[in-house]
Parts: structure tokens; sequence; C-alpha cells
């Protein structure tokens, strides 16, 4: 059974964005797409609808809300299998259980106060944060057109080789998927009470830390290399943290891809500090993809 991709719909303009992208996902993936809105969404987000659904956001009625943005995926892909339903509940625990039976979950990055996408709204954040299948949220200016990252490479971010299994594998096969290269991001740092005559690093700290790095990068890809001989791969290994080294690379990205851990009996936010900032400041679509440890 395939399972679907699964979209957040309120009416807003970002969710709208966010159904044509997943539209041109799931034909990718050869999945079917499906269209959730959880009707109790304005008690987080407002009321901000998009201005073509044309009545006022208290005459609106769920049903026209997912019969729109089931319209729109149709028209971007004719061939779709698409489903909706509502679900008359509150967005966060409405997506997470859906994210149960999906490949992955697709939401819009809701600005708040009118700033426009710079802030990552609640709902987002919050199912990134504690889902148990990959998120992407609608960063950047990518969601306006979605095919145009289809067009860029894959990023992913690489951590602590047993922290970021997960996310290479994903990324991989998002490349695999888009037909594009897949660039490996991994950073590091000399510690600023290192110096070079430090008794283990014989004069040379700089060099020792973009070593380890360059073997945990590798350590971390060899196995989906392996099973993914087709993706042209770009290895880069950069000093300086690993905020600014992802937040610099989805300039160029199509889709920017990070692990986050959820460690078991832990029901609260699982969501570290690189993924966080990249959730908020990246310029590409961001896939969080939960690592069980």
């Amino acid at each position: 059974m395939e399972l679907p991709l699964v979209v957040g719909v309120d009416g807003s303009e970002p969710s709208l964005r966010a159904v044509d992208w997943a539209a041109d996902e799931a034909a990718l993936r050869g999945v079917p797409l499906r269209l959730v809105y959880a009707s109790l969404w304005e008690r987080y987000e407002g009321a901000a609808l998009a201005e073509g659904l044309g009545r006022p956001s208290e005459q609106v009625l769920a049903d026209n809300i997912v019969e729109a943005a089931a319209k729109r995926a149709h028209r971007r892909e004719v061939d779709l299998k698409i489903s909706t339903e509502v679900l008359p509940e509150e967005p966060v625990p409405a997506l997470l259980r859906e994210g149960h039976s999906a490949s992955a979950l697709v939401l819009g990055a809701r600005g708040r106060s009118g700033i426009a996408e710079l802030l990552l709204g609640s709902v987002s954040l919050a199912v990134a944060a504690r889902a148990d299948c990959p998120v992407i949220v609608l960063r950047g200016s990518h969601g306006i057109q979605a095919d145009a990252g289809m067009r860029q490479p894959v990023v992913v971010g690489v951590g602590e080789e047993a922290h970021t299994t997960e996310a290479v594998r994903f990324a991989f096969q998002e490349a695999k998927e888009r037909r594009v290269a897949l660039e490996a991001v991994r950073a590091w740092r000399c510690p600023s009470h290192e110096s070079a005559d430090h008794p283990l690093l014989a004069g040379e700290p700089a060099h020792h830390h973009e070593q380890r790095a360059t073997e945990t990068l590798e350590a971390a890809l060899r196995d989906a290399v392996a099973d993914h001989p087709s993706v042209e791969l770009r290895r880069r290994v950069v000093e300086g943290t690993a905020r600014a080294a992802l937040l610099d690379a989805s300039a160029g990205a199509g889709l920017l891809v990070v692990g986050a851990r959820r460690r078991q009996g832990h029901s609260g936010l699982q969501l570290g500090r690189v993924a966080h900032a990249v959730l908020h400041h990246s310029a590409c679509p961001v896939a969080v993809v939960p690592q069980r440890v």
C-alpha cells in the first residue's frame, strides 16, 4: 500500500502554495495526495483566507476549503489521485495522527503579524518537532513556483553519523526522484581554547577538526551512496556553524533536509537548534526527518 503525501490546508495563501508543491511532489513520487483541513485551525493561526475563495472567513465552510484545494491540485496534476477530509479538531494533534500513515506531511510556513513568512507558524513548528514521518515546510519563494525546486540540488545537513541516517536516506531518494544532484554538508569548528601547542593536535588544530568532519561525512553517506549509485553527490566540509552553512546552502537549493532526533517515550517538542533555525530562516523548503535514538 502506497502511503499518501498529506497536506495540511486552511485556505490561506501559504497553504495553497503548499498544495501546489505537494501535487508536484506526489506526482514525482507516484503516490496519492491527501488534503486535510482541521476545522479549529483558526484558533492557532487566525482567519487569513485566500482571496480566491470569495467570501469572508466567517462564512467559508470547511468543505469549500478542501474542495478549492483539491481543484487546484487537479489543475496542476490532472492524473493525481486525491482524497480530502475535514477533521473537526485542532490542527496539531490531527496532523500528528495523519503522519502515522503518511509518506510525509507538507505544510505552509505561516508568518505571524503580517510579516511575510519571516516567522514560522505555530502549527508548522509544533508538527515538525513531533511528527513520526518527514515534515516538509514550504519556506522561501519556491512555494510560488513549485516545479522550480525540481531543477535545483537537494541539500542535506550531516550531523553525527548515528543521528542523521534517516535524513541522508530521505535526501538521496529525493535527489533520485528529482534527477538532481545531492549536496551533503558537514560543518566543523575549531574550539577557541585549542592552540598549536595542544599535545594531541601536533600544531594543526584546524586540520584535525576538518579531517574528523570529513571522516564523519563519509561514514554517514557510505551506505546510502551504495544504494543510490545514480545520484550525483557533492560533498562539502565547511568551517563554521551548521546553522550558517545550511542557510547559505539553502539559497541555491530546491530542498534542504535535516534530521531531528526522537527519543523514545518523550512526548514534548523534539527539534534541535539547527533544525529550528533553518525552519525559520531557510531560503527554500525544509524537510525535517525524524531519527529514533
